[in-house]
């Protein structure tokens, strides 16, 4: 597979990485030297330092013999044309943009026919989406939905006084006697693909795999129960905050908007007449107890400040607001984020690239996530027919070091596999591994007997 990726900003980046660590052949175009100099020295890919949208540069990326052709640099127009041009000049046979603006991305102009566009990628869009999910269901943690099953993955952090702590996984599972999963573990800057030995640790974060109500069950357990959303602040109407309004509106939430900016207050009070918006600067600590704010149940913080909505966030918890999501984009922020007591962090740019690397996969790909700053990585697989996966035991199979299967779902009914488990024919398949086994993995579920 070859793939050319114009912008090497951080989805541009994220992106090449794991299609790099995929064995795939990757070109690179980013117009700012000293970012293409660095990406050219540190990554294992062509790099060309210059714009997208010229069809001699694009010629020289060898666009002609591409597979997938992917523009997600800062500048729509420039995603747009340079789609365009790839469309009208070679044949390749997927296009793919990164389109910020609302206004694009529902005009008629992108439409197949006319730029051969055939994936748009917002990624305000996408982190509202993952923000409306995470709010379905209850904000009490990161929350990872899959396409074909309702098992679940969530995060939780290990503080001094988690049950988790110190304990093995055996020893966990016993303890608790639920049907569920530790597939995952984050400790300081790796993350562990655990056994029934391995001991958790304080500061560890977990990713437990099974059903929502026996998550919801296990969650209460650790101090983290449930809550009730009844009404909602959201801090920055910008693109984010405006697209979870609307998603609020739509379920029946109420909210209030918190926007500094005047003119954009005026916009927000248009599009949203029964909503409260008020024009203050968040970081005014007295706005809390002039409009009451501790009284609600969750705080969004959506600006474009990430350190201003992480500190939100946590200062809105200790004014006793139960539930909190901030927007994080800077990797290294989430940990941070878990050991201060937010909920819950997304990254607009991680869930974009996670859109996007989907289509990429295949057709047996139902869904792909990044945990950890792509460290890691759980997957979705459909087998549609015999393979060699299918019909031998899964000690058996050979799966590589670092990768788990932690959930089959068969005939609307959910499984946590051991050993003598066999994958059949029409399962759906979760499998979290570390970045390295993940090419071993796609091949095994893609080859036939």
């Amino acid at each position: 597979m070859y793939i050319v990726i114009a912008g090497a900003g951080s989805i541009g980046l994220h992106i090449a990485q794991r299609l790099i660590d995929k064995d795939k052949d990757v070109v690179l175009i980013e117009k700012d030297f000293n970012r293409a100099k660095y990406l050219s020295n540190h990554l294992d890919c062509l790099v060309i330092n210059d714009m997208a949208n010229n069809i001699e540069v694009l010629q020289s990326a060898g666009t002609h013999k591409a597979d997938y052709f992917i523009s997600v640099t800062d500048s729509d127009e420039v995603n747009m044309i340079s789609c365009g041009l790839v469309g009208s000049e070679f044949n390749v046979p997927y296009k793919i943009a990164r389109v910020r603006n609302l206004e694009y991305s529902h005009a008629k102009i992108i439409q197949k026919p006319f730029l051969n566009i055939d994936l748009i990628v917002n990624p305000e869009v996408e982190a509202a989406r993952v923000i409306g999910e995470t709010i379905v269901q209850g904000a009490t943690s990161d929350v990872i939905t899959f396409e074909k099953t309702d098992v679940q993955m969530r995060n939780l952090f290990v503080d001094a006084t988690s049950i988790f702590r110190d304990r093995t996984l055996r020893e966990i599972k016993q303890s608790l006697n639920e049907d569920f999963l530790i597939g995952g573990i984050a400790r300081k800057n790796t993350v562990l693909i655990p056994s029934g030995d391995t001991r958790v640790h304080e500061n560890d974060t977990l990713y437990l795999v099974s059903s929502q109500d026996v998550l919801e069950r296990i969650f209460l357990r650790a101090g983290k129960s449930t809550v009730k959303i009844r009404s909602v602040i959201i801090v920055g109407g910008g693109r984010i905050g405006t697209l979870v309004a609307y998603l609020l509106q739509e379920k029946g939430y109420p909210f209030k908007i918190i926007e500094k900016d005047y003119e954009r207050c005026k916009f927000l009070s248009m599009v949203f007449p029964e909503s409260l918006i008020i024009n203050a600067d968040i970081s005014d600590e007295n706005i809390f107890e002039e409009e009451r704010l501790f009284d609600n149940d969750l705080i969004i913080t959506a600006t474009n400040f990430q350190e201003l909505n992480i500190l939100t966030a946590m200062y809105a918890k200790s004014l006793g607001i139960k539930r909190s999501i901030a927007v994080v984009v800077k990797s290294s922020y989430l940990t941070i984020a878990s050991e201060l007591g937010i909920d819950s962090t997304v990254n607009p740019k991680s869930s974009a690239a996670d859109t996007i690397l989907k289509f990429i996969g295949g057709s047996s790909i139902e869904s792909v996530h990044s945990i950890f700053d792509g460290l890691a990585q759980v997957m979705e697989f459909s087998v549609e027919s015999p393979s060699k996966v299918t019909a031998v035991p899964i000690r058996d199979l050979g799966m590589p070091e670092n990768s788990l299967i932690v959930s089959v779902t068969r005939d609307n009914g959910n499984h946590i596999p051991d050993g003598d488990f066999t994958i059949q024919e029409n399962d759906n398949v979760l499998i979290i591994s570390k970045k390295k086994s993940i090419p071993r993995i796609e091949r095994m579920f893609s080859q036939r007997p």
